[in-house]
């Protein structure tokens, strides 16, 4: 099992900034971006690390989805100032460029290289203090980095217990910010997680125990955080079952959502979060008849008042209930989020192809060839929710 050193869950966690980086070096790359600055989560950082008599530097480049550039540009940085401690500040973009700097910071090359573990970093990694601002990747507490290759337009996932933060602070607090939209996508995405953590040819007790306790406390919290983001009690929720299901996928790996989720978002820039959602629905009716009994536990143990139904019928409920989130929260199909249809039919081959690469298909309980996942790619583009679930209300 592979977890941070550390981790401080809470209220105002993020006051332990100064306090834990003096603990690991006497000067700080900050991995954040500018909206982190604008909130003012930046500043109560430098505040900490002032406190403790830590200098630091910011980089805060990230844009968007991570990709090479940021880490090469971080890493630049990180040398010139002699940093020698690393903070990432935000959602999962910071967080993951982060994980690469402090890889390749102690280990060299290129972040391409790593890919598939063509090479492996043997020397500990630079201290990261990981601080989401989101409830969705769960990226402070997983040993996986996806970085956008900018030369050949692939989402590298890359695993190796190298890329695991030194400590995670998770402050729910932080979280309260989120616009409706990155909380809908950064939830769906922690729900995916949960899920494919438990349905996993690599899935064991120790990761379905993380996985279940995070697919309820996300399925009973998210509407609510999506409908009132000042609810306190939801966001906490929310936060805690985010860095759950980071833990569970992490010890047991993702599968074909993200396997297909990731080339939508090299090649036509969609958010992480949104192009896991919009993949969901699609990948678990496709998945279903080859996971049903682990479909039924996620069910039995979200909705305890369905224990008494059998395997299918709760499957069934589950599946349906996901669905019925994903249109509450008004998540779209690719053509509504505005993917350009020419380019994106155009590019199915290599999307089908770049998924099988990633290995995360061939998690899934059902494995699909080439020709399955270009019609997966089909249906998702215009797909439509059930009129069952249309005709439900929020």
């Amino acid at each position: 099992m592979c977890f941070p050193r550390h981790v401080f869950y809470g209220k105002d966690s993020l006051l332990k900034t100064g306090e834990e980086t003096a603990k690991l070096g006497k000067k700080a790359l900050i991995i954040s971006d500018r909206i982190m600055k604008d909130l003012g989560y930046l500043e109560r950082c430098h505040h900490t690390l002032e406190e403790a008599g830590i200098g630091y530097t910011d980089y805060l480049e990230v844009a968007t989805e991570p990709t090479d550039i940021y880490v090469s540009e971080a890493l630049a940085l990180l040398k010139k100032n002699q940093a020698d401690v690393i903070i990432a500040l935000g959602g999962g973009s910071c967080l993951d460029t982060a994980k690469a700097v402090a890889v390749l910071a102690s280990n060299g090359g290129d972040i391409s290289e790593y890919m598939n573990n063509k090479k492996t970093a043997s020397k500990h990694p630079f201290p990261l203090i990981a601080i989401p601002t989101t409830a969705g990747t769960g990226a402070e507490a997983t040993d996986v980095t996806v970085i956008t290759n900018t030369s050949n337009d692939v989402k590298m996932m890359i695993k190796q217990p190298a890329f695991m933060p030194e400590i995670a602070i998770v402050d729910p607090a932080l979280s309260m910010s989120s616009p409706k939209g990155t909380t809908a996508a950064t939830g769906v995405d922690a729900l995916t997680h949960a899920l494919e953590a438990y349905i996993s040819k690599k899935a064991h007790p120790f990761s379905d125990q993380l996985a279940l306790s995070a697919a309820k406390l996300i399925m009973d919290n998210m509407e609510t955080a999506y409908n009132d983001g000042s609810n306190e009690e939801a966001r906490e929720n929310m936060a805690l079952g985010a860095m759950q299901a980071g833990m569970a996928f992490s010890n047991a790996s993702v599968c074909l959502v993200h396997g297909m989720s990731r080339p939508v978002g090299a090649l036509f820039h969609v958010p992480h979060g949104i192009s896991n959602a919009m993949l969901l629905p699609v990948v678990l009716e496709y998945s279903q008849d080859s996971c049903t009994g682990r479909l039924a536990d996620v069910a039995r143990f979200v909705f305890p008042d369905k224990k008494a139904l059998a395997d299918k019928e709760a499957a069934n409920y589950l599946v349906e209930k996901v669905l019925l989130i994903c249109k509450n929260l008004d998540i779209p199909n690719m053509k509504d989020w505005g993917v350009d249809e020419e380019q994106y039919y155009s590019q199915l081959s290599k999307m089908a192809e770049d998924a099988l690469e990633s290995g995360s298909p061939a998690n899934n309980p059902k494995v699909p060839d080439k020709e399955e996942i270009v019609k997966l790619y089909h249906k998702a583009f215009t797909y439509q929710y059930p009129k069952h679930v249309i005709s439900q209300t929020n």
